[in-house]
């Protein structure tokens, strides 16, 4: 007999509780079925000590966590717990543990458990959250801390013996599904009369905010609406309106942001955003008071951007616009007489934050009043002026220069709708002096710390930049004191000095240079436009600087940088200073301005040449003009003519207008339409609207191009080619063709509407349709006489060139014949006479070279020179 046998083998199983040791669940199991048939039953439903010890037994053996395969009868459980704690107070404790437990990660057998019983999950989560219908506090804060532990904490490293738990992931999945955050905003109205539950409930809210989805269930349950409500509550401690603004502003980030404006609309709502920034305001003190001010401040910047926000009507804008100009504008307000601002970094983001509200405000007329009578362009040109360090309030150089530039971009969309506050501001006066100083050689230092501060390390370019944006929008609206009250301080000289400075200068180009040079020639062309006067002023000093900027290499168009805009820009410019101005137009044409304006029609971009033809047909009003285009000679030696009709062809590609290989004429019907425009068809239009026949001859440039040869005329054009003749054919008869076309969209138009004129009405349309049919056909015919003339030409000069040929031909025999005679009866001295005489008197390729000569001889002749 084994001895060894009769000892029982047995399997150490080590349990503790340990991280990363396996465990088992409990030594005697629960049946959690019997449980749950021990509290519904009828006949044990009120053994209430038996209850409780099954209870105690069914967390003691979960104690880990509930499987996912139980939460069916853990949630049957503690919905008829609920039923009981409103008689009996002793199912509190039971009901608290079993939530504190559902708080843990679930627990699985397989991997496919987690998807096989996701709706489970859902639902049981979901009916955590409806347990909130109990009006008990513990319960209520314990739902809480369950719901934010499962969605934040990660899983413990614990294992459970035959189960894994559930991820992070997963558990967050579920509360989204669950919609379990639309029962706790539904909540907050459970418990108005318990702070602590109402601190929990916003907390936990603000935990499962971080989730895009729980935020727009959030506003699906009208969170913004309720938060914002009780935001004021009386709270000792300050959590409910720090907490509450962090929802707001998460909101805002994340969802959507319409509907968070459009809960916030009424008028309760904007009463407490003011309540409570006022009281921030005033109140605040430390540091964490004044970024809630400041969160607060930005919250009801983004309503303001919203006309139908009552913030005008509960006085809110009014409170923001005094509190936005302190300390610059003296005020009565009594709130404002005790208020320091200094500084610290707070305070400094609030004065920027100010500056955008003064912006958002401008989108409503009556918040535009309320900024004139509270004098917000005075304190915007508190800032517009050099850091005297005199009266600044305690500013840096870097926040006083980071907050000139915010008052800058701030008055570029105030003062242009203040235009009355913005002259008794002297606006103009401020801004030149400001430009002047900006230009100027005193030492600055630019610190370049703010997004405006672009490109301003160090130096003003940046105050110049913005200075001069905020010129062109004040001048961008076209009011005749506004360009009056510049001129006669001398703008237009300084601005020239200033951008003739800038095209002087031999540095690298970038874009800010190139910006505020664009802005320099809008600003000119607003000033001078329509008035002579300003146009002299403008004179040979402004031509001079448009030369140079003509001068530039039209391939830099494509660079990135702002050529593009630059040289749109320099072409309105001599639009509005130079043309209509006799000097200006000489000056331009002394210094050949014609040359490069053709120049830059060769070589710049499609989208270039609707400008420049304009301008080079409003030119040619003056006589001089016409002579300049017929010298000027493009590549391969092209003239002005002949490049107009390239660029005619070109369009007429785009547009797919139908014409054959030569370019002649196909459809008589619609000769200047496209097949773009025929595929887009014809809508019917109101009377005061352009039809398409019309309205292309505003926006296609062939309408200039046949202008332009209106004044150059038809004829005696230098450098065109058959081909260009049939184009020319075309041009020529624009008008005809145009007004065809204008007929037969006519036509369609009352086909289209059903519309059946009279019969003597009908016999005129169809007569006219005919002549322009017939003028189209005309047309063609006479291209193809063009074409037919060319060719004979071609002909006829092919068969002179073989006549020629031939006559030559026949001159080398003859005179190698006479030669040949020559040589035969003169000695070698007469016939190397006769070769010098030949090198120096006739060229080799007209008879003879000297090898011909010399290969029809038959003596040794000396080579010589």
């Amino acid at each position: 007999m084994n001895v060894s046998r009769s000892i029982p083998v047995v399997k150490p199983i080590i349990r503790d509780s340990g991280p990363g040791l396996k465990q088992d669940i409990c030594p005697r199991r629960v049946d959690i079925n019997r449980v749950a048939d021990l509290i519904e039953d009828k006949y044990s439903c009120n053994l209430v000590e038996r209850h409780l010890h099954a209870l105690k037994r069914l967390v003691k053996h979960y104690k880990f966590g509930f499987p996912i395969k139980d939460l069916v009868q853990v949630f049957k459980i503690l919905n008829l717990c609920a039923e009981k704690v409103k008689d009996q107070y002793a199912y509190v404790q039971p009901i608290c543990k079993i939530l504190n437990l559902c708080g843990l990660p679930f627990l699985k057998e397989k991997s496919t458990d987690e998807s096989n019983f996701a709706q489970v999950v859902s639902e049981s989560i979901s009916q955590m959250g409806f347990l909130l219908r109990l009006p008990n506090k513990e319960i209520r804060l314990q739902i809480c801390d369950s719901i934010v532990n499962l969605f934040c904490k990660d899983p413990p490293r614990r294992e459970v013996e035959g189960f894994f738990t559930t991820s992070k992931t997963y558990n967050k999945q579920m509360i989204e599904e669950s919609r379990v955050v639309e029962t706790l905003v539904m909540g907050l109205a459970l418990v108005e009369n318990q702070l602590g539950v109402k601190l929990r409930i916003i907390q936990t809210l603000q935990y499962l905010s971080s989730s895009v989805m729980n935020c727009n269930l959030m506003l699906n349950a009208q969170a913004a609406n309720k938060i914002c409500r009780l935001m004021n509550n009386p709270d000792p401690s300050g959590q409910l309106l720090f907490r509450s603004s962090d929802i707001l502003w998460i909101l805002l980030e994340k969802a959507s942001k319409k509907e968070l404006v459009n809960q916030l609309k009424d008028v309760a709502c904007i009463h407490a955003l003011k309540e409570a920034f006022l009281n921030k305001m005033i109140n605040g003190y430390c540091h964490s008071d004044r970024q809630l001010r400041n969160d607060l401040l930005v919250i009801a910047t983004i309503l303001a951007e919203n006309p139908l926000i009552p913030m005008i009507e509960t006085g809110f804008t009014k409170q923001l616009i005094e509190f936005a100009v302190f300390p610059e504008v003296n005020t009565h307000n009594p709130l404002l007489h005790d208020l320091k601002i200094s500084s610290n970094p707070e305070d400094f983001e609030m004065k920027k934050i100010f500056f955008q509200l003064l912006i958002v405000l401008t989108n409503d007329l009556a918040s535009i009043q309320l900024l004139s009578k509270v004098k917000a362009l005075q304190a915007l040109f508190y800032y517009i002026g050099k850091n005297e360090k005199i009266g600044i309030r305690g500013w840096s150089d870097a926040q006083f220069e980071e907050l000139q530039l915010h008052a800058l971009a701030a008055l570029m969309s105030v003062a242009p709708l203040m235009l009355e506050d913005y002259m008794e501001c002297q606006g103009n006066t401020r801004l030149l002096l400001f430009l002047d100083w900006c230009v100027s050689q005193d030492p600055y230092f630019g610190k370049g710390n703010s997004f405006h501060a672009t490109g301003g390390y160090g130096n003003k370019k940046a105050q110049m930049r913005y200075c001069l944006k905020l010129m062109r929008s004040i001048v961008s609206i076209e009011e005749e004191f506004i360009n009056k009250s510049l001129c006669d301080q001398g703008a237009i000289n300084q601005l020239i000095d200033i951008l003739k400075n800038m095209t002087d200068i031999l540095e690298e180009e970038n874009e800010m240079n190139l910006h505020m040079q664009t802005d320099i020639l809008i600003i000119l062309s607003s000033i001078c436009e329509n008035d002579i006067h300003r146009k002299e002023l403008f004179g040979a000093c402004g031509v001079e600087v448009l030369i140079k900027l003509l001068k530039n290499d039209p391939m830099k168009f494509y660079s990135g940088l702002g050529h593009n805009k630059l040289a749109l820009a320099t072409v309105d410019c001599i639009w509005c200073c130079v043309v209509g101005c006799y000097t200006a137009e000489d000056s331009f044409l002394e210094m050949g301005g014609i040359f490069l304006l053709l120049d830059w029609l060769e070589s710049s971009s499609e989208h270039m040449h609707n400008v420049i033809l304009g301008t080079l047909l409003d030119l040619c009003d003056n006589s001089k003009v016409i002579h300049h285009m017929k010298v000027w000679r493009g590549k391969n030696d092209s003239t002005a003519p002949c490049h107009l009709l390239h660029i005619w062809r070109h369009i007429e590609k785009n547009m797919r207008v139908k014409r054959d290989e030569h370019g002649r004429i196909l459809d008589a019907k619609n000769p200047l339409f496209g097949n773009i425009q025929e595929e887009h068809g014809l809508n019917t239009l109101p009377a005061n609207y352009l039809s398409p026949a019309v309205f292309d001859v505003y926006e296609n440039p062939r309408a200039k191009i046949y202008s332009i040869f209106c004044k150059l005329g038809f004829e005696d054009l230098p450098g065109l080619s058959s081909h260009d003749y049939v184009t020319l054919a075309i041009v020529h008869h624009y008008l005809d063709l145009k007004e065809g076309s204008i007929w037969n969209e006519i036509e369609k138009e009352l086909k289209q509407e059903n519309i059946h004129p009279v019969l003597r009405d009908i016999e005129g349309l169809h007569a006219i349709t005919k002549h322009y049919e017939n003028v189209s056909r005309q047309v063609a015919l006479y291209q193809t006489e063009i074409l037919e003339n060319q060719q004979k030409h071609e002909l006829l000069n092919e068969q002179k060139m073989y006549d020629k040929i031939r006559h030559n031909f026949k001159q080398r025999e003859l005179s190698m014949k006479s030669w040949n005679e020559y040589v035969a009866r003169t000695s070698n001295h007469e016939i190397l006479k006769a070769i010098q005489f030949f090198k120096t008197a006739l060229p080799f390729n007209k008879i003879m070279t000297e090898s011909t000569i010399l290969k029809s001889t038959t003596y040794s002749l000396p080579i010589t020179d």
